[in-house]
């Protein structure tokens, strides 16, 4: 469980996310913290970049956490298999499980590591 709860931010209103989105289509993106400009590591960038293109289409967003370690549910969500076949996949060793109690955890690492061998290798 993430340390801090999703928020939800509402859509702009009209006017509001017009500006924004002119302002993206301009290029105009700059970060600043108290009074000071911050060049962001490009991940973070394209994330903030993603966040406030969504704002600028009128929609509204969720920001959470992403987890280190996943439920099954959430590893098949996030390998686009099954629950049943995540089991296998740990029963298997291919990937190191962690119990909490009887409950499996998956590292996220150990998820998308075997996603992009799928992709190299089909």
């Amino acid at each position: 469980m993430s340390r801090f709860a999703p928020r939800t931010t509402p859509s702009l209103e009209p006017d509001d996310a017009a500006t924004l989105a002119r302002a993206l289509d301009a290029g105009d993106v700059t970060v600043f913290a108290d009074g000071t400009a911050y060049r962001l590591p490009d991940t973070a960038r394209d994330a903030v970049l993603d966040l406030l293109a969504r704002l600028g289409r009128g929609e509204s967003v969720t920001v959470s956490s992403a987890e280190d370690v996943l439920t099954v549910a959430q590893a098949a969500e996030l390998a686009g298999i099954s629950h049943s076949y995540v089991r296998k996949l740990t029963d298997l060793g291919v990937w190191p499980v962690e119990y909490r109690g009887t409950h499996r955890r998956i590292r996220r690492e150990d998820v998308l590591a075997w996603v992009g061998k799928q992709k190299t290798s089909g």
